[in-house]
C-alpha cells in the first residue's frame, strides 16, 4: 500500500504511521525525522531548513520534494510506504503525484487524523526528550520520576524549540492555512479517510484499520 498520513502537529501521525509500518511491512517515511537528521549532521540542507523549523514555518517546497524523491528511490519503498508529514502544500502534492505516475503508481489512501486544537497544543508543549538516550516523555501523560531529568541516565530533559506553546500555535495556524488544499487535492479521488484522533492509541489504530479495510 502507498499511504499518506496527514493531520496537524500533535495529531499522532508518527505514532500511527509506525504502527501501520509494522503491520504492513512497509517503511514509515517521516519528513520531520529526515529533516532533523540533516540538521544534526550539519548539512547545507539541514542548516537551511533549521531557520524555518525553529520559527514553525514550512521548509521550501523544492527542498522537501528533492528529499522525498531521494527517499522513495531506495529499495525498501518499492512495494509501498507510509509518508508522514508530506505533502504539506499543493505544489508538493503535484510533485509527488508526478513522481508516482512516472513509476505507474498512485496513492491508495490519505489518512487524516482530526484532533481539536487545544488538545494538540497540550500534547506538543508537554513533550520532553532526553538528549543522551533520546527517550521521550510527556509531562502530563508519561512524566519522568523527576520533572527535570531522564529516568534512565539522569540527563536534564529538553523541549524542542518548535514545541514551545506559542510556536505550536503558529505551526497549527500554518498547517490550517496551507494544508487544507492538499486534503482537497486528494479528496477528488475519494482516497481521503478522516479519522477521529481524540481517543486512545489502540482505539484510533482500530479506526484506521477499519477505514483501510484491514479490520
Amino acid at each position: 500500500m502507498r499511504l499518506l498520513m496527514a493531520g496537524s502537529p500533535g495529531s499522532g501521525k508518527g505514532t500511527h504511521s509506525r504502527r501501520l509500518s509494522d503491520c504492513l511491512g512497509i517503511p514509515h517515511i517521516s519528513t520531520g525525522d529526515l529533516l532533523r537528521e540533516q540538521v544534526s549532521l550539519g548539512t547545507e540542507l539541514g542548516l537551511n531548513a533549521k531557520t524555518f523549523m525553529d520559527r514553525g514555518d514550512y521548509v521550501p517546497d523544492d527542498v522537501m520534494v528533492n528529499m522525498i524523491k531521494g527517499r522513495l528511490s531506495e529499495p525498501d519503498a518499492e512495494k509501498g510506504f507510509i509518508i508522514d508529514g508530506f505533502p504539506r502544500t499543493v505544489t508538493q502534492a503535484d510533485a509527488l503525484d508526478k513522481m508516482l505516475a512516472d513509476l505507474g503508481q498512485s496513492i491508495d489512501a490519505v489518512i487524516v487524523l482530526d484532533v481539536p486544537v487545544e488538545e494538540m497544543v497540550r500534547r506538543l508543549s508537554g513533550r520532553r526528550t532526553c538528549p543522551t538516550c533520546q527517550r521521550s516523555y510527556h509531562m502530563d501523560d508519561e512524566p519522568p520520576a523527576d520533572d527535570e531529568r531522564c529516568n534512565d541516565d539522569g540527563t536534564p530533559l529538553e523541549r524542542r524549540s518548535d514545541d514551545e506553546p506559542e510556536t505550536v500555535r503558529h505551526r497549527l495556524k500554518v498547517y490550517a492555512d496551507r494544508t487544507a488544499g492538499v486534503i482537497e487535492h486528494y479528496d477528488t479521488d475519494s482516497v481521503v479517510k478522516r479519522i477521529n484522533g481524540e481517543a486512545t492509541i489502540d482505539e484510533v489504530h482500530r479506526r484506521i484499520d477499519e477505514a483501510l479495510g484491514m479490520a
